[in-house]
């Protein structure tokens, strides 16, 4: 039986001088080694193979479409087009692979990078006809990209986890709910900053007329008007006489309480004592 070596360290009592302490004891045992995981291996070299193939295809389709290219423009910006040519299908495989619990929003990535590897191997095709004038190293050449997203396809398969028809609708049900949550984040924050951006806005016009615009409710009053001094937040907006007004008719008594009827319909907070004036003015029915 084969055995395999291990160290082992545990607390002990160590006394020294009649004191006695909790130590590290170190000791190697020997253990039964478990058998050689085969599956595993093969796993991994499947996996080391497909890697190896994409790599080729990927060096080979940049250098035969990047030969075409340069016919037409300048040989290094011929062989950079040419890298996107396996790197579509490439990406497209890795989506796919990330999506894989997901065969609805997977069998779109797969689609694209069967239509992708199409479009490389024609183009490698077109290249080896046109240079040696010949389909069979054009077909040769294409057939390159396709072994190596067969190859990529069985690794997939290997360390793939199908699920049951009611587990997939599990993880589709939480992965939803979950997506949810995540959307709300980037929504939440554009509302806030809408909100803010209007606040901003409001608050901005606001000054602008409170420092350049006189409350327009100025006829008959008289210069020892309580209130001579209201001025309206905007051009055609409430004034603080008008909202105690619409408060008083509403049934709002309480000074406090209008106050922040006030503050709610003009955007603005107002003078406390001028509020209180009015509603006086409103209970002694002095106000027009």
């Amino acid at each position: 039986m084969r055995t395999r070596t291990i160290e082992r360290t545990r607390l002990v009592p160590h006394t020294v001088d009649g004191v006695t302490e909790m130590v590290l004891d170190r000791e190697k045992i020997e253990v039964p080694a478990p058998p050689r995981d085969w599956d595993q291996l093969v796993r991994t070299a499947v996996t080391a193979g497909a890697i190896v193939l994409v790599a080729a295809s990927l060096a080979w389709t940049t250098a035969s479409i990047g030969d075409l290219l340069s016919a037409v423009t300048i040989a290094v910006v011929a062989y950079a087009a040419a890298v996107a040519f396996d790197a579509s299908w490439i990406m497209c495989m890795g989506v796919e692979w990330l999506l894989r619990y997901d065969p609805e929003r997977a069998q779109v990535a797969r689609r694209a990078g069967r239509w992708a590897l199409a479009v490389s191997m024609g183009a490698v095709f077109a290249h080896g006809y046109l240079i040696a004038d010949t389909w069979v190293i054009g077909a040769v050449g294409a057939v390159v990209s396709a072994l190596a997203k067969g190859g990529w396809s069985m690794a997939m398969r290997v360390h793939a986890r199908p699920l049951d028809p009611r587990t997939q609708q599990w993880v589709a049900k939480r992965r939803a709910a979950l997506d949810g949550k995540l959307a709300m984040i980037p929504i939440r924050r554009e509302l806030q900053r809408g909100e803010a951006v209007i606040d901003a806005e409001q608050r901005a016009l606001g000054a602008l007329a409170d420092s350049g615009s006189a409350d327009p409710d100025q006829s008959g009053r008289s210069d020892d008007d309580p209130n001579a001094d209201v001025r309206a937040i905007r051009p055609g907006a409430l004034t603080t006489k008008d909202a105690v007004r619409i408060a008083w008719d509403s049934g709002i008594r309480d000074d406090a309480a209008a106050v922040r009827y006030v503050a709610d319909v003009t955007g603005k907070a107002p003078s406390p004592d001028t509020v209180a004036r009015y509603m006086r003015m409103f209970r002694q029915g002095l106000a027009g």
